[in-house]
């Protein structure tokens, strides 16, 4: 068994924005370390916290990156490209919604978009190992996702060719990341093609379980579709190389189920909500993670249609801390054992 499970940690994409604290670096992670977090997860697509260019280029930015915010007292835990993995793969029906996500120059260019997106991952981990880490987090885009529900039925092999181009397209990408030490955990959500147990095994089977493909553990996007959390990690362990601390509530009722009937986020069947606010059980994920080994960090993802950032981020940090696990290092039943007697184990069980 590895060491604990570090953090609190947090996620500074949802934070981020014009006004002080959270328009610098400086600020927001000085902010995050007056309400107990020990990490910063920092989102590349951000300029106002991070310049991914500079940062794939110069050791010394990166340097001045580390020294902000080992003066403010946090560690940086991943850099995460969620909005640029999205950008990876495009299904057209959702041309125009992701357009938002690419720069100005690329809008309205497909290939353009993509290329873009592939060159912002590779920088990402070039950053990275720059930075000294060596785990970032994405999204993984989507080509079959708007056939997801079989009506109309799908033409046979098309979600084999959607799965076999995702491969293609991150596996130069995975290249680029083992190249630098470093690996991509594919937060698992709906939206994307690679969204549960099955669409990552279809996917990690394409890659031939490449190296750099792993998992951004989220229990939130597996309880609302009604997936088993837990046994997840029994099963893809060995591959959960990040956790976002996430909570959720599913209340299914007689007018909505899983997909929720197209309601705002407040009317939803399943919505997201703060630590400890919702139906996750993080005591038993904590215990399984450790249970498995799992030694990174714990990084809360605040998303709640309810509560406000600030209090969700301020009741965050306690919640995370009070779930760590302080690993033993002997057994609770060591002071009723005693040395090894071949001679009375022989007696015991009745061999001669």
């Amino acid at each position: 068994m590895a060491g604990m499970i570090k953090g609190p940690a947090l996620f500074l994409a949802q934070f981020a924005g014009d006004e002080a604290p959270f328009n610098s670096l400086q600020g927001i992670v000085e902010w995050a370390a007056s309400l107990g977090y020990k990490g910063v997860q920092i989102p590349t697509f951000d300029g106002r916290l991070f310049d991914l260019e500079r940062a794939a280029s110069s050791q010394d930015y990166c340097d001045e990156v580390k020294g902000i915010c080992a003066a403010a007292g946090v560690e940086i835990t991943e850099l995460s490209t969620h909005l640029q993995g999205q950008l990876i793969a495009v299904n057209p029906a959702y041309d125009t919604a992701f357009d938002a996500f690419a720069p100005d120059a690329a809008k309205g260019n497909p290939k353009a978009r993509q290329a873009w997106a592939v060159e912002q991952l590779k920088m990402a981990a070039i950053a990275s190992r720059r930075l000294g880490l060596s785990e970032t987090v994405s999204f993984s885009g989507a080509l079959a996702f708007p056939y997801l529900y079989p009506w109309p039925q799908r033409p046979p092999g098309l979600i084999e060719e959607a799965f076999d181009e995702l491969a293609r397209r991150w596996l130069p990408i995975f290249d680029a990341y083992s190249e630098q030490g470093v690996r991509i955990g594919f937060e698992l959500h709906p939206g994307e093609d690679l969204f549960d147990g099955a669409t990552w095994e279809m996917f990690l089977d394409r890659v031939k379980g490449h190296e750099a493909a792993c998992i951004n553990y989220d229990p939130s996007h597996f309880l609302l579709q009604q997936l088993d959390y837990l046994a997840f990690i029994d099963l893809y362990h060995d591959r959960i190389n990040a956790f976002h601390v996430k909570d959720a509530e599913f209340r299914p009722d007689g007018r909505q189920g899983v997909y929720s009937g197209y309601q705002p986020w407040t009317q939803r069947a399943g919505r997201f909500r703060s630590l400890g606010d919702g139906q996750v059980d993080f005591g038993a994920i904590f215990s399984k993670l450790t249970q498995y080994g799992y030694d990174s960090w714990a990084v809360l993802e605040w998303e709640c249609c309810l509560k406000s950032p600030e209090q969700g981020a301020a009741e965050g940090a306690p919640f995370i801390a009070r779930h760590l696990i302080e690993v033993t290092g002997k057994a609770f039943d060591d002071f009723a054992g005693g040395d090894t007697d071949t001679a009375a184990l022989h007696q015991m069980l009745g061999i001669s």
